[in-house]
C-alpha cells in the first residue's frame, strides 16, 4: 500500500493540472493523502479521484443510473464533461505555429 503526502500530491497538481482552482487542489490533495493507494502511481491516484468526484458532484450520473440507465452507459454519456473539467485544468500546450505567430499589435507585427 502507497500512502501520497498532501505535499506531494498539492505539487503534483499545480504542476499537471495548473489551473485548477486552490480549494479543489487543496480538497484532492486531502482526499488522496487520506488513502491507501495499492499499486497506483500518484498520477493514477489523481485521476481516479479527480474523475469519481466530478462524475458524482458535477454530472447528472447519479440521476442516471437512478433512473435505471445501467452504470456503462451512464459513465459514457458524463464522461465528456468530466473530461473537459479535467481538461480546462491542465497545461495547455503551446504549438510551433502558436509560437512563431507575433501578437497583433506587437512589435514584432508589422502591419502586414
Amino acid at each position: 500500500m502507497t500512502k501520497y503526502s498532501i505535499e506531494a500530491v498539492t505539487e503534483h497538481i499545480r504542476k499537471k493540472h495548473p489551473r485548477c482552482p486552490d480549494f479543489a487542489v487543496a480538497w484532492f490533495a486531502a482526499e488522496i493523502a487520506s488513502k491507501n493507494w495499492k499499486g497506483a502511481t500518484l498520477g493514477k491516484a489523481v485521476g481516479i479521484t479527480m474523475q469519481t468526484h466530478l462524475r458524482h458532484l458535477h454530472t447528472d450520473y447519479d440521476t442516471l443510473l437512478l433512473t435505471g440507465i445501467d452504470r456503462e452507459e451512464a459513465r459514457r454519456r458524463v464522461q465528456p464533461r468530466v473530461n473537459a473539467m479535467i481538461g480546462s485544468w491542465r497545461r495547455r500546450k503551446s504549438t510551433k505555429t502558436e509560437e512563431a505567430q507575433p501578437i497583433k499589435g506587437s512589435v514584432e507585427d508589422d502591419g502586414r
